[in-house]
């Protein structure tokens, strides 16, 4: 009987930690260490951390090269039904604000690049996407839940940072505020790249 319930007991332990692992890893992307100068608490006002991502279409994608222009960075993955109902918003709002100096910048959370490639053709998204890594999460405090959306002004400041699906009018209303704060509209000399179709 003492011998049936260790086992038992090492059974459950053992079950219990293959679903915790399996929950882990099937799930949206955990916080893990933080790489240098990682966000913390309220980060408004937070200098947006550069990164380097490579585009679906094989372009490099740095951050820092739309200084001037707004930047809303969204994290997102194909298995999020939340990020399904934001993309189309983000699609019509690009299209509305590209104008004023707005640049929209996927950042899929998945592993296979032709999932993304194909899910993002499915959307009918033409503004950038990236493929993310783990470092760039963990500068932005890791992403513990998706959407993880940054609102970024012109001088590479945080305005906001929100997880969860928002309604339009807040996303738009980020936006506009992303619009407005910082420097003035791109120079003429020196233009930030274009957002390209995928």
């Amino acid at each position: 009987m003492k011998r049936n319930a260790v086992v038992l007991a090492i059974v459950i332990l053992a079950v219990t930690f293959m679903l915790w692992m399996g929950r882990r890893m099937a799930g949206p992307p955990r916080p893990g260490g933080v790489i240098g100068k990682g966000l913390v608490g309220d980060v408004r006002g937070q200098q947006a951390p550069d990164f380097q991502l490579k585009a679906l279409d094989g372009r490099t994608i740095r951050l820092s090269d739309y200084r001037g222009k707004a930047v809303v960075l969204n994290f997102w993955a194909t298995y999020c039904g939340p990020c399904k109902i934001e993309m189309p918003w983000f699609e019509e709002l690009q299209k509305q604000y590209t104008a004023q100096g707005l640049v929209i910048i996927g950042v899929a959370q998945d592993d296979s690049q032709d999932d993304v490639e194909k899910f993002v053709k499915e959307m009918g998204v033409t503004y950038t996407i990236v493929m993310g890594r783990e470092a760039v999460a963990d500068a932005y405090g890791g992403i513990q839940f998706l959407p993880g959306t940054f609102y970024i002004d012109r001088n590479g400041k945080i305005v906001e940072g929100v997880f969860g699906l928002k309604g339009h009018g807040e996303i738009e209303d980020n936006i506009k505020r992303a619009l407005a704060q910082g420097a003035s509209p791109v120079n003429a000399a020196n233009p930030a790249p274009e957002a390209s179709k995928q």
